[in-house]
């Protein structure tokens, strides 16, 4: 395994992840509020509180989504190659 298997499933499982985040997260949305969350939320006829909620659940969601997917990636290249990924420093 090389940096460029590193990138394909780091970035592969970020970009799933944060896909499957967002579609969890939409759903969840249409559930509590009974309707779609918005789809731009800078637009100024999307209120402000809804707008505030949408973009602090969604990047809390798929952030946290995206670093988990990661860091399950990162222990699979260690558990297969006996060491970290590129670019991964050890935690000191």
């Amino acid at each position: 395994m090389g940096a460029t298997t590193w990138k394909i499933l780091g970035t592969g499982g970020a970009v799933v992840a944060g896909i499957a985040a967002r579609n969890l997260l939409t759903t969840g949305w249409k559930a509590a509020t009974g309707s779609a969350p918005p789809t731009n939320p800078e637009h100024p006829d999307v209120e402000w509180h809804e707008a505030v909620l949408w973009a602090v659940l969604s990047g809390a969601v798929i952030g946290v989504a995206r670093m988990l997917a990661t860091r399950k990636a990162a222990e699979y290249y260690r558990n297969s190659t006996g060491h970290l990924p590129p670019d991964m420093a050890e935690v000191q």
